[in-house]
């Protein structure tokens, strides 16, 4: 894990910045969707010490920005001092919800021997293992989605692991039909055999493997909101690559701002804006992670269904009440497409949704008319 205040990073990870917030107008020039749009610059950490006649002076906010890296992708917060939390206790803070990103990280993760989910993986077709409470809920969670979104939510795709190859292991060649459908019987919720007394979770075949990264992020962003929360900063986003969830409004009274990703557009560039307070965001694109071969575009939301990258949409920016509902939700709607993805979201409250379907066609979901402002088209392309 690293943890950067006030630095540089790498631009290739600001792909993963799918839904970013800015606090931009509609009517201000463009600028980069992976940075706040208020200043060109990024304020210290900790300002120098005021004047001997500042103390008389009405209390200004200082802006506090963090990066760092974990679970697979850029981390960043955004935070105002109060008259009652200053520079050194937001920092504090901070750290602290970086610290809850990271222990939720090593618990979920596939990549450790040791975590529950590798456990569980290891013993499919054997026996039930017992996890921890937090990471029988959020598996638990996980099926629930699973349930609501006709399957289309399935945390069994990485039963498919090794066959499609969009990470660091890129290879920009999709694999045959044959190996999919040789594998495609071990994707479904079905397996996953819970037990709520005993907290264990059996995969019911050989072969069978579960992973979060379809919701982990998510819960881990609500989980550093709770940190932030508990340290009464009561101004502030946290985000986790694609997801994020902003609390309160600025300093000077205006929302917060989510910029839209243009799928197709160039990088850093959004079709839209969308005020926003106490609310997360996650956003689920064929634009990253993908390759292009043969003129089909591959990229890594596999339909659980046919074992292949889903092809009725090109993004979807979910608008939820909690991170991991709108982490669980984005992929589902996705792959649902506009007609039943917008039928799920509207039957869930406090949930809206922002649809690019396959044909470049833009979907609002109704809890988002009237305050959803459309910068222009997305741009087309294949």
């Amino acid at each position: 894990m690293i943890v950067r205040r006030n630095s540089g990073y790498d631009p290739h990870m600001r792909r993963l910045l799918l839904a970013t917030v800015l606090t931009a107008c509609a009517g201000c020039p463009d600028k980069s969707a992976t940075e706040p749009t208020h200043s060109s610059s990024v304020e210290p950490s900790v300002t120098a010490a005021p004047s001997v006649t500042a103390s008389s002076a009405p209390f200004a906010a200082q802006k506090i920005m963090r990066e760092g890296h974990a679970m697979g992708t850029h981390l960043t917060f955004v935070a105002f001092t109060t008259p009652a939390v200053d520079a050194q206790a937001v920092n504090g803070a901070i750290d602290s919800a970086i610290a809850e990103i990271v222990r939720i990280e090593a618990l979920m993760t596939t990549w450790q021997p040791t975590s529950d989910l590798s456990k569980v993986n290891e013993a499919a077709g054997k026996r039930a293992v017992g996890v921890s409470k937090e990471s029988y809920d959020i598996v638990a969670e996980a099926v629930h989605a699973s349930e609501i979104s006709e399957g289309t939510f399935d945390i069994t795709f990485e039963s498919l692991h090794g066959l499609w190859k969009f990470d660091q292991d890129l290879d920009p060649h999709p694999p045959s039909e044959a190996d999919v459908k040789a594998k495609l019987p071990l994707v479904n919720y079905k397996h996953i055999k819970l037990d709520a007394k005993a907290t264990s979770i059996m995969l019911d075949a050989p072969g069978v493997r579960i992973s979060l990264g379809g919701i982990a992020k998510g819960y881990a962003v609500d989980r550093a909101v709770s940190v932030l929360d508990q340290a009464k900063i009561t101004s502030f986003y946290a985000q986790a690559g694609g997801d994020l969830f902003t609390r309160g409004k600025k300093p000077d009274g205006t929302e917060w701002q989510a910029g839209v990703h243009d799928p197709r557009g160039p990088e850093g560039s959004f079709f839209a804006l969308l005020p926003t307070s106490d609310h997360a965001f996650s956003t689920a694109g064929d634009y990253e992670r993908a390759y292009i071969a043969n003129g089909k575009r591959y990229h890594h939301i596999i339909d659980p269904r046919t074992g292949f990258p889903a092809t009725a949409s090109r993004s979807v920016t979910l608008w939820a009440p909690t991170a991991l509902l709108a982490d669980e939700l984005d992929d589902a709607v996705f792959i649902l497409g506009p007609e039943k993805g917008l039928k799920l979201v509207e039957s869930i409250d406090g949930v809206g949704a922002v649809i690019v379907d396959a044909k470049n066609t833009v979907w609002i979901s109704e809890r988002l008319k009237g305050k959803l402002m459309v910068r222009g088209a997305p741009t087309d392309g294949l």
